[in-house]
């Protein structure tokens, strides 16, 4: 939020105080003096006024993580291991994972404590494809791809589901990209079709790429410029 807003929401200062401040250049956003109240102060931002630490800013993790079958997307289960079990890190309670995959789907995970950047990643209004290797039980038809690409209509949710791309690959084997990510939704799209899904794997999520080398259970931090793809 604005600097000015994030300083008035504090019990210790009123509007014409804040002014103040900025106009003395008293306030520092990640060592940065600023006099500006558009200043942006973000989740992470470390916020001084006159050396006081307002906010102290945690440091923002991001992680690209290959999840292996029988593993479950969430931060704690009591029954089975998670994703986040997979991960050697201090402070895990802290982070999240963007994007779920099924208990037995493998493939890209990203895992962050940036609900911001998460957002940005799942949310369906940035229409970011997320790329899927799929095997199914029976063909998989050329019909497919034209019903994906007008959606289907789940009842469940009463919605019908954004335009999908479908390349085949093999009688039974293609490549789906998919800008949400509904409840089971690419099962319940080959399910249309009464076409068991055998084989469900994540290759990317937007512009991120699961490494062809990052073994299934294995994982390593993003890149900065990685991070600001999103």
């Amino acid at each position: 939020m604005r600097v000015d807003r994030f300083l008035s929401n504090l019990p210790r200062f009123n509007r014409q105080q804040v002014r103040l401040l900025l106009v003395e250049r008293r306030v520092r956003i990640d060592g940065q003096t600023v006099n500006d109240p558009r200043a942006q102060v973000r989740e992470f931002s470390h916020v001084e006024v006159d050396g006081e630490v307002l906010q102290a800013g945690r440091m923002a993790r991001y992680f690209m993580l290959h999840k292996p079958q029988g593993c479950v997307s969430a931060t704690r289960d009591p029954q089975h291991r998670t994703v986040l079990d997979l991960l050697d890190e201090p402070d895990k309670d802290d982070l999240h994972i963007a994007g779920r995959l099924d208990f037995n789907s493998t493939g890209l995970m990203l895992i962050t404590n940036d609900g911001s950047w998460s957002r940005r990643l799942t949310q369906p209004q940035t229409k970011l494809p997320k790329v899927y290797y799929v095997e199914t039980e029976q063909t998989i038809t050329a019909e497919y791809a034209a019903t994906f690409a007008q959606g289907l209509y789940f009842a469940f949710e009463d919605l019908t589901t954004q335009p999908a791309e479908l390349t085949l690959l093999g009688p039974t084997s293609a490549r789906l990209s998919i800008v949400e990510g509904r409840y089971h939704q690419v099962k319940r799209m080959f399910g249309h079709f009464n076409n068991k899904v055998l084989r469900l794997h994540r290759e990317r999520m937007g512009p991120l790429v699961l490494d062809l080398d990052l073994e299934p259970g294995r994982y390593r931090a993003l890149s900065p410029d990685e991070i600001r793809l999103i």
